[in-house]
């Protein structure tokens, strides 16, 4: 068994390596058709190490690097041909593929980048850091409660840009020695000042539910996915009212670590063509597009698992139902909105109807939730955020040039200002 297993590991490598070669030279290809970046052009970059399965940390960010390019010129340093291709394909900010580091290395020497922005922790941005001169900025790929907001890898950034006091508070509490004062910028949530997409179905009477999980995890703390918990219980009940639409948008990685999860997300998606069958009228939708907003938006209530989605929902102030992890062992941060949330357990999936209209329903939960959505994202007010997030740039360009200033002053005019002072106190 051991041959046979490492056999198809082996085959499973080869593939991977012969489609990344492939992918690569389509990449250079298209870059190449394109003609070459203006020499000096970009002063913003975002340093984007992986491939195409987490392309959702990048596709939230185009329309606000889109509106920022209006100021400061914005180029991706793309590290894997498949993510390249795909920035290509959705249309996204320009792109530099830069799979080597040599590559990027020649790429910098002939721009003027003077902030950099990272939307996740791969382990890859290390590369990066070696580059000074320029100011390193964490602005995440979303805003949630998990662990992964509070990790030590935040100091190892110039600065990080946080949605607002709660992130402030849930920083202050994990992180030691941090300055959180002087390397952290609140920006609100830019994106929800870019909502896109259109509906794929016609709006009537019927109520919208959108029902987005996240994977499963690779670890048990991290066991919040509920596709196999939750999931299949609730889509069965709503897909068999007449009275609501849904909208299931499962996180792409779903099933990439357990195969029951990704069995019971395809049993999910067989029930939505047999209910749309059943009934065309209803359009239930999957959706794995690329936008992400209109979902949001148009849902009148939205369950979510505890993921960056429950605060992408939280922005639009619409009423929201987080399942409850099914794996005790999974980590609940309980200091912040999930210590007063609407949560759906898996019991409760089963009598999902009634839950959807009573936290719609229920003006006190209403008032719990826009309490809420004021910690999390401050004003959010239209194009509120958006001024934000270019205000911060804006500050750190200033910051910037006073430090390139700095540098450019002779070394022996400081020693002699040193002097001077010296004399002065003498």
């Amino acid at each position: 068994m051991g041959v046979v297993s490492d056999g198809k590991k082996a085959y499973r490598l080869l593939r991977k390596a012969l489609a990344s070669r492939t992918a690569v030279q389509r990449v250079r290809r298209t870059l190449k058709a394109q003609g070459p970046h203006p020499h000096g052009h970009y002063r913003v970059a975002v340093y984007f190490a992986d491939g195409a399965v987490n392309m959702y940390q990048m596709r939230q960010w185009y329309r606000p690097l889109a509106e920022l390019a209006k100021h400061w010129p914005v180029v991706v340093l793309s590290r894997s041909a498949t993510g390249a291709e795909k920035l290509i394909e959705e249309d996204g900010p320009p792109v530099a593929f830069v799979p080597t580091v040599r590559n990027l290395e020649k790429f910098l020497a002939k721009q003027d980048i003077r902030v950099v922005l990272y939307v996740n922790q791969n382990t890859r941005n290390f590369q990066m850091f070696r580059y000074g001169r320029r100011w390193h900025v964490f602005i995440n790929h979303g805003e949630s409660d998990k662990m992964y907001m509070t990790t030590n890898q935040y100091k190892a950034y110039d600065y990080a840009l946080i949605a607002g006091q709660a992130a402030r508070d849930r920083l202050s509490r994990t992180l030691w020695d941090y300055d959180l004062d002087r390397r952290a910028i609140e920006i609100g949530r830019p994106q929800a000042d870019h909502y896109s997409g259109t509906l794929p179905y016609t709006p009537d009477e019927r109520r919208v539910v959108l029902y987005a999980p996240t994977w499963e995890g690779d670890r048990p703390s991290a066991h919040y996915g509920s596709i196999a918990s939750h999931g299949e219980r609730l889509m069965r009940a709503l897909l068999a009212s007449d009275r609501h639409r849904v909208i299931y948008r499962p996180h792409p990685r779903s099933g990439v670590v357990d195969d029951e999860y990704g069995a019971a997300h395809r049993r999910i998606l067989a029930a939505i063509e047999a209910a749309n069958a059943a009934d065309p009228a209803a359009q239930h939708v999957y959706d794995d597009g690329p936008d992400l907003g209109w979902q949001l938006a148009a849902a009148d209530v939205a369950i979510v698992d505890i993921s960056a989605m429950v605060y992408d929902r939280l922005a639009s102030g619409k009423p929201l139902l987080i399942t409850r992890p099914a794996d005790e062992r999974a980590s609940i941060d309980t200091s912040g909105y999930l210590s007063a949330c609407e949560w759906l357990s898996v019991s409760g999936a089963d009598d999902i109807i009634a839950e959807v209209e009573r936290v719609s329903a229920d003006q006190e939960a209403v008032s719990r939730l826009h309490t809420w959505v004021q910690h999390y994202f401050g004003d959010t007010t239209p194009g509120a955020a958006t001024a934000k997030f270019h205000a911060a740039i804006e500050q750190l360009m200033q910051k910037w040039d006073e430090w390139h200033a700095r540098d450019a002053v002779p070394d022996a005019e400081l020693d002699d200002d040193d002097d001077d002072a010296s004399d002065d106190e003498d």
